[in-house]
């Protein structure tokens, strides 16, 4: 990896390599950004929280290995924004381009997202240890809001992306005080 500026603002966190610790990751992300002064609502909370899911949930789907955590680092340096996930399995990269997906597939769209969302994302791996780490940048002006040089999405990338951001965000039965009890009459 190329020389990075000393970053200005820097969040650092283990966490297990489970679906919990990837939602975890994913709201803590989107906590410390509103704590530095990007709040949830906003473009940059909401593009980083969503490529931090994304990331997340590969490390604990494809770079799982059993015992072992996966690390996400936030950083902010020189209005970028980069976002790492570090897991313990090299062998299993992302493609350099994501592949297009069938459009009735339920998964496969994670890359895509994150390369549509971000300004440039890569593989590199893992200093000292086995394994690597997918990072996105996102470059943002001084008043917290992605800059506008991007290409427009198309209608399909567009309904992909909220569809998918709907899909994240918090339902009634994932809340302990919502859970049904199963067949448990009252």
């Amino acid at each position: 990896m190329p020389q990075r500026p000393a970053p200005e603002r820097e969040f650092t966190m283990r966490f297990t390599s489970t679906s919990r610790g990837a939602r975890l990751a994913r709201r803590l992300v989107s906590h410390r950004l509103n704590d530095w002064g990007h709040p949830y609502t906003t473009p940059v909370n909401q593009t980083l929280t969503l490529i931090t899911a994304e990331l997340s949930a590969n490390a604990v789907r494809h770079g799982h290995v059993p015992g072992r955590d996966f690390h996400v680092q936030l950083t902010l340096a020189e209005d970028t924004f980069r976002i790492e996930v570090t897991d313990t399995r090299a062998e299993k990269r992302p493609p350099a381009s994501p592949p297009a997906t069938d459009s009735l597939s339920e998964s496969g769209r994670g890359m895509l997202l994150v390369a549509a969302l971000a300004d440039d994302w890569g593989v590199s791996p893992r200093p000292a240890a086995p394994g690597k780490t997918v990072w996105a940048d996102l470059h943002v002006r001084t008043q917290g809001h992605p800059l506008t040089h991007r290409v427009a999405l198309e209608p399909t990338d567009l309904d992909l992306l909220l569809a998918t951001a709907s899909l994240l965000r918090d339902d009634l039965g994932s809340r302990p005080e919502d859970a049904s009890h199963g067949d448990r009459r009252q």
